[in-house]
């Protein structure tokens, strides 16, 4: 399966997903290997560590469905566009992809069209049941890239320049937080074409935000389920302020 989905029937607003949820790697792809150990499939160059039980949880607060990916980003990233060069990748933070080395056309196309293109189906349908749709999409990042400077922020909120409107408010007030280092599209920016956002929100008018958890600080279900419970009203703040 491609994906999963929780609460599509739940009545709220928001659509909340979670692009590198798993780090699975189908049967059909080398045997189910990438050939690569299996620490480096637990880091997240696999997956975003964390992020689908925050994304799960947030969900069920928001009373609001949640799409999760089902398939590890390293055998196809849903997070980009079909023509990106990063689709498949065959070098993440210092790690080759040996299975990824000498993929084919034809090997891309059967990831896309039995991974990418339904997840991305499914997407686009939860989120046109709602004309008034909100997408939050939760990922999380490393503290620290191999070779780099570490990463200060907890908490990160990504944007397209084309579109702010949801994610200003959203940054004022996760930063009235005070115990918080929040960062304005930080640890990267948020405008990539043909994203997930992109596709499902900037091109179709939505009202959406990227939100970053560094992945120490959600390791746990609790964990998960503490950052779910302190982002959920604040989420539902910045949108009434923003339509205020």
């Amino acid at each position: 399966m491609a994906f999963r989905i929780e609460g599509e029937d739940r009545k709220g607003r928001w659509l909340v997903t979670c692009d590198h949820a798993s780090n699975r790697v189908p049967t059909w792809v080398g045997g189910g290997d990438l050939g690569i150990p299996a620490e480096d499939m637990a880091r997240h160059i696999a997956w975003d560590v964390g992020a689908a039980g925050v994304a799960s949880e947030l969900g069920r607060m928001l009373d609001s469905p949640v799409l999760m990916s089902d398939f590890s980003r390293l055998v196809i990233d849903p997070n980009r566009g079909e023509d990106d060069p990063t689709l498949v990748m065959k070098l993440y933070d210092g790690t080759i992809i040996p299975t990824n080395r000498h993929i084919t056309a034809e090997g891309v196309e059967e990831r896309l069209d039995r991974l990418y293109r339904p997840y991305h189906a499914a997407y686009a349908r939860l989120a046109a049941l709602r004309p008034d749709r909100v997408i939050v999409a939760v990922h999380s990042f490393t503290p620290c890239l191999r070779g780099r400077s570490a990463r200060p922020w907890h908490v990160g909120v990504l944007y397209s320049h084309l579109d702010d409107r949801f994610s200003r408010p959203l940054i004022a007030r996760l930063q009235a937080e005070t115990d918080l280092c929040i960062g304005d599209n930080e640890p990267y920016s948020g405008h990539l074409p043909g994203d997930a956002i992109d596709r499902h929100a900037l091109r179709l008018g939505r009202h959406n935000t990227l939100v970053e958890l560094r992945n120490d600080l959600i390791g746990t279900p609790g964990e998960q389920a503490h950052w779910a419970a302190r982002l959920a009203p604040i989420l539902t703040a910045a949108l009434a302020d923003l339509e205020a």
